[in-house]
């Protein structure tokens, strides 16, 4: 059987984080075997930590939160994706405030980080949760559903779909791991500039802008209106009249959102604790339909004896 693994040593990133706009630094460093992923607030009093496992996620908004007994951390969703794909089962990362760093929006940077520091095999099996059955998962108001199959392996087939001229039905698909961090590591997450007043009115997004996000222009607004919306996200204006996307680097993928939301996924879905063997038919998803999945598993997993 595989052994668990956990990191060489220790490496960091630094950036501001989505949501909150604060510089933040994310240390992730080696952890026992059999501890699992661990965020740990070095900021505050008694550096309380938080398991990632989907029972402790209590909002889904615009990313993934974990929160318990009132400390937070979040979007935790791109960096456990990426130790997930590299088959990492024990890291301890620090923050130091309550938000993982969004860096360029992707995945990329924490996958750099491990592949420079390596892995570290360690002495326990690793213990695997292996799909038995179909399990499926729906959300009617969105028309989203997750149906996870038996399979012998980890694989996840992405299906998005938006009322959008410019961004409508798009699939992605991941079959091998190995090519998580070339594939699917570097998309970017994305927005619309029709949500951006809303989300900022929710406290949200303060620290976006087109280095770490798409943003996707796709019904026209007034000048004016456009121009003010810039404004607060310290961005260039552009000419309202041209849909498209408004972003400093070119899209790395046709379906790069696809891409972004499997990315997504693959950091939701690894908070059941365990690597998971199935495949994973995903329409329309997001993060509270990701975690109720998790939430299904972690539940199955939690009852056995």
């Amino acid at each position: 059987m595989a052994r668990q693994l956990t990191l060489k040593s220790a490496f960091s990133v630094t950036g501001k984080g989505l949501h909150t706009g604060l510089h933040l630094t994310a240390t992730f460093k080696p952890a026992p075997a059999g501890s699992g992923i661990r965020f740990r607030r070095i900021d505050l009093e008694g550096q309380p930590e938080l398991s990632a496992l989907a029972e402790f996620v209590e909002q889904t908004e615009r990313g993934t939160v974990l929160v318990k007994d009132g400390v937070t951390v979040s979007t935790i969703e791109h960096a456990c994706a990426a130790l997930y794909a590299a088959g990492i089962d024990n890291c301890l990362i620090e923050v130091d405030g309550p938000e993982v760093p969004i860096l360029d929006g992707s995945a990329i940077e924490f996958c750099k980080g491990i592949e420079q520091v390596g892995l570290q095999p360690q002495d326990q099996e690793k213990d695997y949760y292996i799909v038995s059955r179909k399990v499926e998962v729906s959300d009617p108001e969105t028309g989203a559903s997750l149906v996870i199959l038996p399979y012998d392996s980890f694989s996840i087939t992405c299906l998005i779909g938006f009322k959008s001229p410019i961004l409508y039905n798009q699939y992605a698909r991941l079959t091998r791991m190995e090519d998580f961090g070339r594939e699917i590591a570097p998309c970017r997450t994305f927005v619309f500039v029709r949500e951006i007043e809303l989300l900022l009115k929710h406290n949200l997004i303060k620290g976006g802008d087109l280095d770490n996000a798409l943003v996707i222009y796709d019904q026209a607004i007034a000048q004016e209106e456009l121009d003010r919306l810039a404004d607060i996200m310290k961005v260039p204006h552009k000419p309202a009249d041209k849909l498209g996307y408004i972003n400093n680097r070119p899209l790395l993928f046709d379906n790069e959102p696809a891409r972004h939301k499997l990315l997504d996924l693959t950091g939701d879905i690894s908070l059941i604790g365990k690597p998971l063997m199935g495949h994973i038919i995903a329409m329309r998803p997001g993060h509270k339909i990701n975690n109720q999945l998790s939430r299904l598993i972690r539940q199955e997993i939690l009852s056995r004896p």
